[in-house]
């Protein structure tokens, strides 16, 4: 396992203005995110905004808190996003897991770009209905809801929960299209700048909280002094997880194609992430176990909210169950998105092989026991630094949710974000040379 040796991802980042198409490109991207924003504070009809606000204050550390984070705090405002692009997700990983398990939609994938269309169109469908589903499951919740006495729906009833399902489902569909369109035509993923720009909209607000208490003397400065190096440190350490990676080298042989031709025999890697999952172990991780709690928290049987608050967020047996999930979800995922067999046969068919290695079953069990270790690592730094803010936050009162799911989602965006520029910077000035070398060729 190391570090790639590669150039940093940030670098070559201040020719940003030089070249027209990526400036477009990138005003293009802020002003679908500058929408998204705005959308994100026109509120659903029906709506008491103090009950809900008053409500949600008491949400923290649920499946809804979670819910709000990845929205931008959209869902405690209910405002048309409140669904955020979950659905998307939710559609999407589905998808993944039913490529692997039905042999139809595996070789719908594998006929390239149509195939992955196919996908794509169904994936859409899978998130209106989904939306749908949520949407219902929420208006018909609220009507439930009450705080400071006040109920949350002003109105209840059929034309509450009609009007709240269509703003919803039309509010995601259209953060939907508009990462479609961020995608397409602009830089980065959209999905996943959406999500990080709902995240970092509450980070102000989180450091102005701190320097708050700080100034009010409810923290001490030298704490505070430590919690931001220590920020520092831990996202330094995130960006070297992140790039780690393992490098098999590949030898591939040479044959000869037509009269004394030979094509082949250079030397390529086959790179594996140290974190192949991503963020999605935490993700589920979450769901999973937060999703009994918020139940619980609606019965009215005082038993179940008691067995539920051992698994709250700052109990030992939450963190204790919170790890083991990340890690399953670590080898199950990748799992999935990762055949050895697959990669194995690829390898054969090309030519390709591992020095030393047998190719076949033995180049796929060699591939999957470097796999199962480079994941263990990774499975156990995204534990690691998930659980993180769980014990800053019961030990230290630390005021805001530093680390976990969060950070990993804003320093992978950003260091995928600025990998693509540097990539459409590199490919530009390529372009730019063979113009030259073709001006020069007809002076010629």
């Amino acid at each position: 396992m190391a570090a790639t040796e590669e150039s940093s991802p940030f670098a070559g980042l201040s020719n940003l203005g030089k070249i027209p198409e990526l400036r477009k490109r990138l005003l293009f991207t802020l002003g679908m995110l500058i929408v998204y924003r705005i959308g994100a504070h026109v509120p659903t009809p029906g709506i008491d905004p103090n009950a809900l606000a008053a409500f949600f204050a008491q949400q923290q550390g649920t499946l809804l808190g979670m819910f709000n984070m990845f929205s931008g705090g959209a869902l405690s405002r209910l405002t048309v996003f409140a669904l955020g692009i979950m659905p998307y997700i939710s559609a999407s990983i589905i998808f993944q897991l039913m490529t692997a398990v039905f042999p139809k939609l595996e070789a719908i994938k594998k006929e390239g770009q149509s195939g992955q269309q196919k996908i794509t169109q169904y994936t859409r469908y899978a998130t209106v209905v989904l939306a749908v589903f949520q949407g219902f499951g929420m208006s018909y919740g609220l009507e439930s809801m009450q705080a400071g006495g006040m109920n949350v729906v002003v109105d209840p009833g059929w034309s509450f929960r009609l009007m709240t399902v269509l703003t919803l489902t039309a509010g995601t569909a259209f953060i939907m299209w508009v990462g479609e369109q961020i995608t397409a035509r602009g830089i980065g993923n959209g999905i996943s700048l959406i999500i990080y720009s709902g995240i970092v909209a509450n980070l102000p607000i989180a450091l102005a909280n701190t320097l708050q208490l700080a100034r009010t003397g409810d923290l001490q400065p030298l704490f505070v002094l430590l919690l931001m190096v220590m920020v520092i440190g831990v996202t330094a350490f995130i960006i070297f997880m992140e790039r780690a990676q393992r490098r098999i080298t590949i030898q591939y042989a040479r044959r000869q194609v037509s009269g004394r031709r030979m094509v082949g025999g250079e030397n390529s890697h086959l790179p594996l992430k140290v974190n192949t999952a991503g963020v999605i172990p935490p993700i589920f991780a979450s769901s999973i176990i937060l999703f009994p709690v918020t139940i619980a928290n609606f019965a009215p049987w005082e038993s179940v909210k008691t067995f539920a608050s051992y698994l709250s967020p700052g109990q030992i047996p939450y963190m204790v169950v919170y790890a083991l999930a990340i890690v399953f979800f670590c080898f199950f995922y990748t799992a999935i998105v990762f055949n050895p067999e697959e990669t194995a046969d690829n390898l054969r068919k090309y030519g390709g092989f591992v020095p030393g290695i047998r190719p076949g079953r033995r180049t796929s069990e060699f591939l999957d026991g470097i796999l199962t270790r480079l994941t263990l690592v990774g499975a156990i730094y995204v534990a690691a630094v998930c659980l993180l803010p769980e014990i800053l936050i019961a030990n230290y009162n630390v005021p805001f949710y530093f680390g976990g799911t969060s950070m990993l989602i804003v320093v992978s965006v950003t260091m995928d974000t600025a990998s693509q520029i540097q990539s459409f910077l590199i490919s530009r000035q390529y372009e730019g040379l063979m113009k030259k070398a073709k001006i020069r060729s007809r002076r010629r």
